[in-house]
């Protein structure tokens, strides 16, 4: 009865946090994109799909993607189907267990299968030519931060951007458990199940030879905005935070102007920056605070 219990929990954690969708409901050439298909093999032979979108014209950097908990990466594509017009190479990952991709999610196994994605972006996109950033969403921002962290290859990484990410999985587990009657007295022993190993909050602070950039919106009601705070309160310089007004969770890039907004800032090299955090202490974009303490 203790292993049916025990087993039940480990469950429902899981199901907490991940979401996947085998099904890919577009591509990107649906979506007027050229791209191709690439798989990476992750660690423990896992075969993942990705997408990669070549930048057209001039090549102003690389990105990697990292989508966010649910379905896979057709439902995210929107999020970045603007930046190859922009100038960026795109590769678009989907972690073990979503779309095509093989297996079933785990704490550690989606982040190994991003370090093997920001391997596999590097060997694509020639990495000497122009900067790499490293781009998540939601759970993808938790990612990537943690795997960067712990990877061999963070210190080819000009840039990280995470939008509506959480600060740690336990938090935000407790915190969705919490928001439910019916769920609400199995928020704490639940949240002792969660593989806590990787902790965005901590890991961040760590992270000292790349610049970052951090979003949260006042209207985000999936991961409110004291994640980002928090995250932006514990991350290593050189460091910015935006706080978007009115936006739901991880629409920020819907945009226009917070587009223009994203390629001004990646077009300042790390120099740049560093001066910009020593002069200032507030910069806005238009009606999103960039706040540099």
């Amino acid at each position: 009865m203790i292993a049916l219990i025990c087993a039940w929990m480990l469950s429902a954690c899981t199901g907490l946090i991940f979401h996947p969708q085998r099904e890919l409901q577009t591509t990107p050439a649906a979506l007027g994109l050229e791209y191709r298909d690439v798989r990476i093999t992750s660690a423990g032979g896992v075969r993942l799909h990705a997408w990669y979108l070549p930048a057209q014209g001039k090549i102003h950097g690389s990105i990697l993607f990292l989508h966010g908990n649910a379905e896979n990466i057709s439902t995210h594509i929107a999020n970045v189907r603007w930046l190859p017009a922009a100038g960026f190479n795109v590769l678009t990952l989907d972690y073990r267990g979503y779309g095509r991709s093989e297996g079933i999610p785990t704490m550690e196994g989606v982040h190994l299968d991003a370090d093997a994605a920001l391997k596999r972006l590097l060997d694509l996109a020639n990495s000497g030519e122009a900067p790499i950033v490293v781009f998540g969403q939601s759970l993808g921002g938790a990612v990537a931060i943690s795997m960067l962290r712990r990877s061999a290859y963070a210190c080819a990484v000009e840039a990280l951007i995470v939008e509506g990410a959480p600060s740690g999985y336990c938090a935000i587990a407790r915190e969705k458990l919490a928001a439910a009657w019916l769920t609400w007295p199995l928020q704490v022993p639940l949240s002792w199940t969660i593989n806590d190993d990787f902790r965005p909050v901590d890991d961040i602070a760590r992270l000292n030879n790349m610049r970052k950039l951090i979003i949260g919106g006042t209207g985000d009601k999936i991961v409110p905005i004291d994640h980002a705070l928090a995250l932006f309160a514990a991350a290593a310089r050189p460091k910015i935070l935006w706080e978007v007004q009115d936006l739901p969770h991880t629409a920020t890039f819907m945009l226009p102007k917070y587009r223009k907004a994203l390629v001004a800032w990646l077009a300042e090299s790390t120099t740049e920056h560093s001066r910009h955090l020593e002069r200032v202490d507030k910069r806005w974009y238009e009606d999103a605070a960039a706040c540099a303490h």
